[in-house]
């Protein structure tokens, strides 16, 4: 009897797990909008990206900016140190 319940617990907790498996893999499908916030001062997108590569593109070249920017902030130039 014992054996049963814990055979029927098991399968219970899996189809939990495959349900919320479900709904998470669900989401991640969904289509990804382009993203807006761009680095202040960059020139807004005048159109989304139509493919995958693109929007990856996009994202790569946002990151990239901020990065700079986020370095300069950092650390300054030796010229600009100079100043």
């Amino acid at each position: 009897m014992r054996a049963v319940f814990g055979l029927v617990g098991l399968v219970v907790v899996l189809a939990i797990v495959g349900l919320l498996a479900k709904k998470q893999l669900s989401a991640t499908r969904a289509p990804v909008p382009a993203l807006q916030s761009a680095a202040p001062g960059a020139a807004p997108a005048s159109a989304p990206p139509a493919t995958v590569r693109e929007q990856s593109q996009q994202v790569q070249q946002q990151v990239k900016q901020q990065m700079e920017g986020l370095m300069q902030q950092a650390r300054p130039m030796p010229e600009d140190a100079a100043k």
